[in-house]
């Protein structure tokens, strides 16, 4: 069962870092970045790309890339289609290139770009994925996200999301404790819960799944237009 997602008024916890300190805070993170993921978003990442069920020669786009854990894995699965990965960050854009670089013989892009305006046509985009970032991103700014995430998937078009969520087992409200102290030491990240926040945007949920590894809480949830 879906729990109802509440409303920053009902207690949720919104964003504390701001758009112009997330870009120093993630490129110093970059060089440890990939450490941290295999520790605590591995298995979740993992499960998000099993979901995605990913066929060769679809058109995919993946939103804050990262240092390329995800879209290395995606562009293996999809060598002859297109793949595009983007993110606000050089440093790692630069680390995601250097993990790409050991494919050969496949098809992608990876460039600087935003989740507010993608480089995506209308109704283009067979599966969108975007793991840990609408954690980051305030409430009031979320819909507008979502929109246009519902503008570049094609009819059927499928969203794969991960996020940093709100802990349901022992010893994962430790990373809510840190949050409430200094929150860049959590590259800005608070738990949400975004079912939905999907369907208010006219999504349908076909999963969502919680994880937890090394006590870090992560949601994940596949849905459709």
């Amino acid at each position: 069962m879906f729990q109802r997602a509440r409303l920053p008024s009902e207690g949720r916890r919104d964003a504390r870092v701001s758009k112009d300190e997330i870009g120093p805070v993630y490129d110093k993170l970059a060089g440890i970045y990939d450490l941290w993921g295999r520790l605590t978003e591995s298995r979740a990442t993992s499960r998000a790309i099993e979901l995605a069920a990913i066929k060769d020669g679809q058109n995919i786009l993946e939103v804050a890339v990262g240092t390329g854990l995800a879209f290395y894995e995606i562009v293996k699965r999809n060598p002859h289609g297109h793949n595009v990965g983007i993110d606000l960050f050089k440093g790692m854009l630069d680390k995601a290139r250097k993990r790409l670089s050991k494919l050969g013989g496949t098809h992608y892009v990876l460039r600087i770009g935003t989740a507010f305006n993608l480089p995506a046509e209308n109704e283009s985009i067979n599966l969108l994925m975007n793991n840990y970032m609408l954690d980051l991103i305030p409430y009031a700014d979320m819909d507008k996200v979502l929109e246009e995430y519902k503008r570049v998937l094609k009819k059927n078009g499928r969203l794969i999301l991960v996020n940093m969520t709100k802990g349901e087992r022992f010893g994962s409200n430790l990373y809510d404790f840190i949050y409430r102290l200094p929150p860049k030491v959590m590259g800005g990240c608070r738990g949400v819960r975004l079912t939905e926040k999907l369907k208010q945007h006219g999504f349908t949920v076909e999963v969502r799944e919680y994880h937890q590894q090394m006590f870090f809480p992560s949601e994940i949830i596949a849905a459709h237009i």
